[in-house]
């Protein structure tokens, strides 16, 4: 593929994308277990009970679980997209408070993988999107992987799910570290999930703070402590959000308190931000490497 041509189209996508404020929010962890998916749908779902028009991305884009947690059917996702048989538009689902929802795909090859011309497809898909929307959430995959890098890039902010693990505030270290040194990002939230009190997500996110305040140039900044609620478990069983099956469950509280926080988050002026210039910089780098 011409890469000119390529670029022309991300440049008018670029003048297309001034038109829209819409603020995309990360969510990630590093770790897989931490509940970053729960907490994607319960803000999401929390966010349109307030009134805001939000779209979740299932970013793991080789094995979704958004629709599978929801119970809902679906008939053509991510992939249908990529290859050009339908449009962003045509692929999403309605969920519960009216969020909408683009599924990944299950089982198959990795958005890394795409080719040159399958990149440009999903720019143009994204810069065409025509539904309206306030709020993008991006459910990343777990890990360190690029395709997670690129995606937290891309956005506004970045929601880092941690819980008091080691395992969980080693790999959360890892993937703001890779964040902060290589690809320029030094803000993120740190979400404390599953804790016992108050007092101990507190504790939580000192232990973090105190390795990155050490060797890091990234600020941390504790938007939330949800606390460990069998009731989030009693609504998965049920395919619901915890905010829909038990509204007064402690952790359906503190997932609407967090989901009030978020929405005073500024979206930036500046022209960034947006899905489209992150598939673009995906592209980019490719051509990069292949270059």
């Amino acid at each position: 593929m011409n890469k000119n041509i390529f670029f022309d189209q991300a440049s008018g996508l670029r003048q297309m994308s001034n038109n829209k404020k819409v603020k995309v929010i990360a969510v990630s962890g590093g770790k897989g277990g931490v509940g970053k998916t729960n907490v994607t749908l319960n803000m999401a779902v929390a966010l349109a009970a307030q009134g805001k028009r939000v779209m979740v991305l299932d970013a793991d884009l080789g094995l979704a679980n958004v629709d599978v947690l929801l119970g809902l059917r679906v008939h053509k996702n991510i992939s249908h997209v990529i290859s050009g048989e339908c449009t962003l538009d045509d692929i999403l689902i309605e969920g519960p408070n009216g969020i909408l929802i683009a599924p990944a795909t299950s089982g198959t090859r990795s958005m890394v993988e795409l080719s040159m011309q399958e990149h440009a497809g999903l720019i143009r898909a994204f810069g065409e999107l025509k539904t309206p929307i306030d709020v993008l959430l991006v459910d990343t995959a777990a890990g360190i992987s690029d395709m997670v890098l690129s995606f937290c890039r891309a956005s506004q902010d970045i929601l880092m799910v941690v819980c008091d693990e080691p395992t969980s505030i080693t790999d959360a270290y890892a993937l703001i570290k890779l964040l902060s040194k290589e690809h320029g990002v030094h803000k993120f939230k740190i979400v404390a999930n599953m804790v016992r009190s108050l007092r101990e997500g507190q504790e939580l996110f000192t232990k973090l703070t105190r390795v990155t305040d050490r060797f890091l140039d990234a600020t941390l900044e504790l938007v939330a402590c949800i606390p460990f609620d069998n009731s989030v478990r009693q609504a998965v069983r049920k395919q619901k959000v915890v905010v829909e099956a038990f509204p007064k469950a402690p952790a359906a509280l503190a997932f609407r308190a967090l989901a009030s926080k978020a929405a005073t988050w500024p979206v930036p002026n500046k022209v960034g931000g947006h899905l489209e210039f992150f598939i673009e910089n995906l592209f980019e780098n490719k051509a990069r490497v292949e270059d």
